[in-house]
């Protein structure tokens, strides 16, 4: 599958991960002829602040507003939003929808106009058994506080990562940073609209694989949120940027090529 020259893909990262999560899927997409630009959000990755210092969604999704607000006017991006990294897609967006030709949800968290933001959320964490966290940690920072999400090693190895090379698993525990989904700050904030967030077409990208948000899961994210098209990666974990990269970028170029024209 080759790109279109002109396109240009802008990724984000699941909670407590960095653009360095798509170093297998940059090279791949730009040998297909396109423009890839994997964005650390504030106090992730290879980003600067500390996660002290980020209050709100806002503040988290900043780096990628500021990718999107530099986008030339009348060009477009593919957006592509993954795991917890589908809360920061929405919020761009709804500050940006002139600026994305079509969202694509990788296996993430995904938010409707319905409900309050914090919904889908809310529905992840009542069907999650709490064994399933293992050593993760839920700690809280700041006042008024928030709460924070620090994964511990066997959930990286077990959950997150559990299909994945053991080189990609070694990256992990290497890299992994403490992050947030911000509930917080969601439970307050306006619901997302119609005409703004809900005028960008989107896809979805399932894993089949996924112990960390189910395929079961991702399904009913799409049935409470309809979209354009749904694909899915068999073999993939929570990472299918590392477990079947191949599959990945296939997909994304495909759901570029027919919605992103």
């Amino acid at each position: 599958m080759v790109g279109t020259a002109a396109q240009h893909f802008v990724a984000v990262h699941g909670v407590g991960h960095g653009a360095w999560v798509y170093y297998k899927v940059k090279p791949r997409m730009e040998a297909a002829g396109v423009r890839f630009t994997p964005v650390s959000l504030a106090a992730a990755g290879n980003n600067g602040k500390k996660l002290e210092e980020v209050r709100s969604l806002h503040d988290y999704t900043t780096p990628l507003l500021e990718v999107l607000a530099a986008v030339p006017a009348g060009e477009k991006v593919v957006l592509v939003g993954h795991s917890g990294g589908g809360y920061p897609a929405a919020y761009a967006m709804e500050k940006f929808p002139e600026k994305i030709s079509v969202a694509v949800f990788v296996n993430a968290l995904m938010p409707d106009t319905k409900n309050r933001p914090s919904y889908v959320i809310d529905e992840y964490l009542a069907r999650t058994p709490p064994e399933a966290w293992m050593d993760t940690q839920f700690p809280t920072y700041g006042d008024p506080p928030i709460t924070a999400l620090v994964v511990g090693p066997k959930f990286i190895s077990d959950s997150l990562y559990n299909l994945s090379p053991v080189e990609d698993q070694a990256l992990g525990h290497l890299s992994v940073r403490p992050g947030s989904l911000f509930m917080e700050d969601l439970a307050t904030m306006d619901k997302f609209s119609d005409d703004k967030f809900g005028s960008v077409r989107r896809a979805y990208i399932v894993a089949a694989d996924d112990k960390t948000i189910p395929a079961e899961f991702q399904r009913w994210l799409i049935e409470n949120n309809p979209v354009a098209e749904v694909k899915e990666i068999k073999g993939a974990d929570h990472m299918p940027m590392f477990t079947q990269p191949d599959a990945l970028c296939k997909c994304l170029l495909e759901i570029a090529q027919k919605h992103a024209a």
